[in-house]
């Protein structure tokens, strides 16, 4: 069973920095491209960034394009995404999210919220 489970939201300041987690299970993770989606209030799904299964290319939205970095570390199952210089534009719920078989799954989601 794939499963995906994002943390390190939260609360911050404009102009503040998250890192946020997504620890994957189930599924050969080394062998997958991921992804960040984000699903703001009142909202539909955004895509946010991509990166190749061994790391080695990365994709971005134009909206977090040289503010976010996605990376990944494949001997801890683990992608990450380093969000700097938040905008309250930017608050949204966060998911990791991987197709297997043409079946999207994505977890729970990690809530950011950037305000003053």
């Amino acid at each position: 069973e794939v499963q995906l489970v994002e943390s390190g939201g939260g609360l911050v300041q404009p102009g503040g920095s998250l890192r946020l987690s997504c620890a994957a299970s189930g599924f050969a993770f080394s062998s997958n491209e991921m992804s960040w989606v984000r699903q703001a209030p009142g909202k539909g799904l955004e895509w946010v960034s991509r990166i190749s299964s061994n790391g080695g290319s990365t994709y971005y939205a134009d909206s977090v394009k040289g503010r976010f970095t996605i990376s990944r570390d494949n001997t801890k199952n683990t992608l990450y995404l380093q969000m700097n210089s938040l905008q309250p534009e930017d608050t949204a719920m966060y998911y990791c999210k991987t197709v297997i078989q043409n079946i999207a799954s994505r977890g729970r989601g990690t809530q950011v919220t950037v305000s003053s």
